[in-house]
C-alpha cells in the first residue's frame, strides 16, 4: 500500500512538471508571436527601424524583414529564443473597404 501511495505521488509530481513545461512553451510562443505581429504592423506603417524598435519593446529582436509596396513580413526571436513570423498588409484607401 505504501509503495502504491509513493508511486501515485511520483506520478503526480511528474505530471505537474510536464504540464508546467508545456504551459511555459505555449506562453513563450504567444509572446514571440505578439512581438512579431506588433513589429509587422509597425514595419508596414513606418519601415524597418520601426519594426526593430517594436520588436525590442516586446523583448524580442528583429531577425528578418522583407517589404513590398503593400506588405511587410518580419521574423523575430524572443528573449527565450522562440522564433515567430508575421505579415502585415497596408490597405490602400478606396480599395477593399479601406
Amino acid at each position: 500500500m505504501i509503495a502504491l501511495i509513493g508511486f501515485a505521488g511520483a506520478f503526480i509530481v511528474i505530471a505537474a512538471l510536464l504540464v508546467g513545461g508545456v504551459t511555459g512553451r505555449v506562453i513563450d510562443r504567444s509572446r514571440a508571436q505578439a512581438a512579431a505581429d506588433a513589429a509587422a504592423l509597425a514595419g508596414v506603417a513606418e519601415g524597418r527601424a520601426a519594426a526593430a524598435a517594436m520588436a525590442l519593446a516586446n523583448d524580442a529582436v528583429l531577425t528578418g524583414f522583407a517589404a513590398t509596396d503593400n506588405e511587410v513580413t518580419v521574423e523575430v526571436r524572443s528573449a527565450e529564443g522562440t522564433v515567430a513570423e508575421a505579415t502585415a498588409e497596408r490597405r490602400l484607401e478606396g480599395f477593399g473597404g479601406g
